[in-house]
């Protein structure tokens, strides 16, 4: 593998002197130096020069274009930028280049290029949140991440050099450093999507995955001194033998189910010294007759002794996942009150539309959650759990399971033609199980469906207030299977069943649900209750197209069909609409959820979360966005700055 630096040398001498002298500079500033915002992952800054009364004034400081380096770099980024003293840190393009820019200006300072050849093209997953910052407050500064094809990365946050202290002149094959029990080679079974964690001079990283049926690698956790890049645990998220755990995967099925790693970002809790982990499905993600039984530590939330890697404590949020409800959304740390009780609070969002609320440091339930019995799986050779967790507070955020009052109602014929055309399909409760497709059966109506509800961009939260944020889509998936035909019981990656089935078609190719097609929820978490729900912005055009030609009118905005990425502060909510969503940038009374201003993004809508900071007296607003502008292609990401004049 080759690592190589993409300026000339002389190019490089310029631009390390341009970042020495903007490390130098002392003035006012709030800096943005982890993803989440904090560890705790709340998304949230106390800064208020842009507040209810200036946003409007908001104005366009510069655009860092993806294109003006990287000819070939993908229109969309997930990334959140990181602010340090001054300087910007992310990544722009999916063999994770990184970038460091002036925080004012957007000028770029220097850049790192990963070469890792056929570990790159064979990478699982190649989407880029971000990296993660270190120091050891004596000048020893570090920005670390990790590559798609798993290898971890720490450079000198000054210059882009790699420290050659780290583990192979700055590079630790993480593949290496593996104890996996599959037999094959990993060449593509590991990679990575989300920033690394760094607390207590540990670095810790979850691995993302590609879809495989029955037999993969395993989703372990690794985790590594920031200093060194030593080893120092690893946490089986699939329990080995003799583990805590095995026993619930039955027939021996953990020693050759893969999966259940950790591909979103995760939060950490210094002062206790735990890190959460929101841990995914199992293969497969849809069907679990190679797996039976109850499936630990798949689809859980798991607290882990950072300093150890020892298990504190964990509370499984699936049975046996074959819905594909794994847990990518960050977990978030917040303390509320309860009833006059201060708990110190983890909330796990989900694909299920369920908000799960912890004490997060002994693991219990904040409000009950029942082991609630749920319908039982008909496909032969399947298994599913009696029950599943439901919890009693707060209530869920998006449309859970099949419910008539759900469908579309703009008109009663509409209405009737909804039910009809489900006359075929199963339908039931949140947790219905896969159908077998038959001449008399489509498959089963699965809601939330496969994007979540919520997923990858959470939520965020005030912990001034005690109100917690999410963005989520109302989108069904049908879960059918087939079987496959004919049997290679040969192939140790073979599955009994293939995914077939789709949504039924509506006249003028309306939804099949009612509106809102996405939308923000605010929770009161002090009282485990909804405070207010919104339409995720207005309706978009082709919707718009759609309700014209059917001649409705007066239809209430439908939010854009995506998860809206959320940023809280002093005063406000600012929100953009999704990679799927208008290209529109949100500010919304964080209180009641009144629009307060909006602007158009100068391209395409915003891919990664919003941040802020505040630089040289100045507060920022910075959002990546898709390079493409509707109708349009060809253009890379962008990451966008706004400030008051």
């Amino acid at each position: 593998m080759r690592l190589r630096h993409f300026f000339s040398k002389t190019l490089t001498f310029c631009l390390l002197s341009i970042a020495f002298n903007t490390y130098g500079q002392v003035g006012a500033t709030s800096d943005w130096t982890v993803y989440g915002g904090g560890e705790g992952s709340t998304r949230y800054s106390a800064l208020n020069q842009i507040n209810a009364d200036t946003v409007a004034d908001l104005e366009l400081a510069w655009v860092w274009k993806a294109d003006s380096l990287l000819p070939r770099a993908q229109p969309a980024s997930q990334t959140t930028p990181l602010m340090v003293n001054g300087v910007l840190y992310f990544t722009m393009d999916s063999r994770r280049i990184v970038i460091a820019a002036d925080a004012g200006t957007g000028e770029t300072l220097w850049l790192y290029r990963p070469d890792e050849g056929d570990r790159y093209n064979a990478a699982p997953r190649k989407i880029h949140r971000g990296v993660s910052w270190w120091s050891d407050g004596n000048g020893d500064d570090r920005i670390l991440f990790a590559t798609p094809g798993f290898n971890l990365i720490a450079l000198d946050a000054h210059t882009g050099v790699p420290i050659s202290s780290f583990g192979d002149n700055g590079i630790v094959d993480m593949v290496a450093e593996q104890d996996q029990l599959f037999d094959g080679d990993l060449l593509g079974r590991l990679g990575n999507s989300s920033p690394v964690v760094i607390s207590r001079d540990t670095v810790v990283i979850g691995p993302a995955m590609g879809r495989l049926n029955k037999v993969n690698a395993k989703g372990d956790i690794l985790a590594f001194d920031v200093r060194t890049g030593q080893r120092k645990w690893t946490f089986h998220t699939i329990p080995r033998s003799g583990e805590y755990g095995f026993e619930s995967w039955l027939n021996g099925s953990a020693d050759y189910t893969g999966n259940a790693g950790v591909w979103g970002p995760f939060s950490v809790d210094s002062e206790l010294g735990y890190i959460y982990l929101a841990v995914e499905a199992p293969t497969n993600d849809v069907y679990g007759g190679a797996r039976h039984g109850d499936n630990l530590f798949s689809s859980s939330l798991v607290a882990v002794n950072i300093e150890t890697g020892q298990r504190e404590w964990h509370y499984q949020l699936v049975h046996h996942d074959i819905w594909d409800y794994d847990n990518p959304a960050h977990p978030i740390l917040l303390d509320i009150n309860v009833g006059g009780r201060e708990i110190k609070a983890v909330v796990q969002l989900t694909k299920q539309a369920f908000a799960y609320v912890f004490d997060r440091v002994t693991g219990e339930p904040v409000w009950p959650i029942i082991e609630t019995p749920v319908p039982q799986t008909t496909v032969p050779g399947e298994w599913t759990s009696t029950t599943q967790p439901i919890p009693t507070r707060p209530p869920g955020f998006d449309v859970q399971g099949y419910s008539e009052d759900d469908l579309i109602d703009f008109t009663p014929q509409l209405r009737a033609v909804a039910v009809e055309a489900l006359a075929n399909y199963t339908t039931g409760p949140v947790y219905t199980p896969a159908s077998v497709v038959t001449s008399d059966n489509v498959g089963t109506l699965q809601l939330p469906g496969f994007g979540g509800g919520a997923n990858w961009p959470s939520g965020a939260a005030d912990p001034e207030t005690g109100f917690v944020y999410v963005g989520s889509i109302t989108n069904p998936t049908v879960l059918g299977l087939v079987p496959n035909l004919p049997a290679r019981p040969e192939d140790p990656n073979y599955s009994d069943y293939r995914m077939s089935g789709g949504l039924p078609d509506l006249p003028y190719d309306l939804p099949l649900l009612k509106p809102p097609y996405g939308r923000i929820t605010a929770y009161n978490m002090n009282q485990g209750e909804i405070a207010w729900q919104i339409p995720n912005g207005d309706t978009p055009p082709a919707i718009q197209a759609q309700l014209d030609e059917a001649g409705l009118t007066n239809v209430p905005p439908t939010g854009s069909r995506a998860q809206a990425g959320l940023l809280v502060t002093k005063s406000l909510l600012f929100a953009g609409e999704g990679a799927n969503g208008q290209p529109y940038l949100h500010a919304y009374d964080k209180q009641s959820g009144q629009e307060i201003w909006r602007t158009a993004l100068p391209s395409g809508p915003q891919t990664g979360l919003p941040m802020t900071y505040l630089h040289e007296g100045k507060q920022y607003i910075i959002v990546a966005v898709n390079g493409n502008a509707p109708g349009e292609s060809g253009n890379a990401a962008q990451l966008v700055a706004y400030r008051l004049p």
